[in-house]
């Protein structure tokens, strides 16, 4: 790996800017503490700072000093996870419930270290924008940063961003372009019928059983609607009805999730599914009421800019450690967000098998979104490393 020097000679100061994010996680939107941090930091070395974006977002704005070009906007996700923390080394939550989970912790660590670097090494024609965002794990941050004028006020010519990933190596990278991560959108359907006494079933009109149809029908959209080489998945995960065992109850809801790749399976999906459950419904007497929620767009990287960000990558790491087609994951990303609004691309960078982890944590993996979950350390330099070559190649950077 060609690490910059400089970089590595900071390395335990990104480290402790990041166990120290690691041991006070914010959620989407709350992130004040967080962007103090990064705004600190980023004008501790000169950068010029933007805030409120998103309500806690931070911009920080890097002018080269060869004068006016393009522009180029790097992004990182502040936000952590509801969930309790099982590890129980020196840096680990210290608010109950609350865990960076997914490493966005180390996201804004390798962004401060690039940041860190550029900051004494303007020799660029052009702007960089660090784009800080709140609110990625369900809040959509990004979209909130946009709507607020994010690309008004900070016109990028390319966005890119940037994930660890569990089970890649650490130095390696993965990425493809096209879709890189699914949608992620959300479903409730709630079956109303006639309740009454369970031993007298004929004289009720039974939610229950209607809704326990839907379910398996809705599954013949996957099977029999879509075509097999287009990717989607549909999953039940909520089943909610009645109090008592012996009565039939008035209704019942059921709720899950729709992965695609694709806006036109996502049509088709959610057209069919209203048809399946209202039809069905009606089969037992019943009726059924569907609301469907679009929460995130599929993360569609564009293809000039993937092959832009190849190069960098194997430069850095070597052809061998860049997977260029990685398979696409149903998981799901708000930086899809910003690639509808502008040409950019989405990496996973390795974040290792969890051997990282030797004191203090749990006894689960360490997979993202997971309590026995944490940040490889190891990547800091070389995060940082690859959103700094990629800044200087694409601005036309005199080194």
């Amino acid at each position: 790996m060609k690490l910059l020097p400089e970089i590595l000679e900071s390395a335990e100061v990104i480290q402790a800017i990041r166990r120290d994010i690691h041991a006070h996680p914010e959620l989407c939107f709350e992130e004040k503490r967080t962007s103090d941090v990064v705004a600190q930091k980023l004008e501790s070395w000169g950068i010029k700072i933007h805030r409120g974006l998103g309500k806690t977002g931070v911009v920080g704005i890097i002018e080269g000093s060869l004068g006016k070009g393009r522009s180029i906007g790097l992004r990182a996700d502040m936000d952590a996870l509801p969930l309790q923390e099982h590890n129980h080394f020196e840096h680990a939550s210290q608010h109950p419930g609350k865990m960076h989970a997914c490493g966005h912790d180390g996201h804004v660590a390798m962004l401060l270290g690039a940041a860190q670097y550029l900051a004494q090494h303007r020799e660029f024609k052009g702007t960089v924008y660090l784009i800080f965002q709140p609110a990625e794990e369900g809040g959509g941050g990004a979209r909130e940063m946009i709507r607020d004028g994010l690309f008004d006020l900070f016109p990028c010519d390319a966005v890119f961003g940037m994930h660890n990933w569990p089970g890649i190596p650490v130095g390696d990278f993965g990425v493809t372009p096209g879709p890189m991560m699914a949608s992620s959108n959300e479903f409730q359907i709630t079956v109303k019928g006639k309740g009454g006494h369970a031993a007298l079933p004929h004289n009720s009109a039974d939610p229950v059983f209607a809704a326990s149809q839907i379910i398996g029908s809705l599954q013949a959209i996957i099977t029999r609607n879509k075509r097999p080489v287009d990717a989607a998945v549909l999953s039940i995960t909520q089943f909610h009805a009645g109090d008592a065992s012996n009565i039939i109850p008035d209704s019942a809801w059921i709720g899950g999730t729709v992965r695609t790749f694709t806006h036109e399976v996502l049509d088709l999906i959610e057209s069919r599914l209203h048809q399946i459950a209202s039809a069905t419904a009606q089969a037992f007497d019943c009726s059924a009421e569907v609301t469907f929620s679009r929460n995130y767009p599929p993360t569609i990287n564009h293809e000039k800019e993937t092959a832009f960000a190849v190069d960098v990558m194997k430069e850095l790491v070597g052809e061998h450690h860049v997977n260029s087609r990685i398979d696409p994951t149903m998981g799901a990303e708000d930086f899809a967000f910003m690639l509808q609004e502008k040409p950019g691309c989405y990496v996973f960078i390795g974040n290792g098998d969890g051997d990282h982890r030797s004191q203090g944590h749990g006894l689960g993996p360490c997979q993202l979104h997971n309590p026995c979950y944490d940040f490889n350390d190891q990547l800091l330099p070389l995060g940082s490393t690859y959103w700094v070559r990629l800044v200087e190649r694409y601005l036309e950077s005199t080194k």
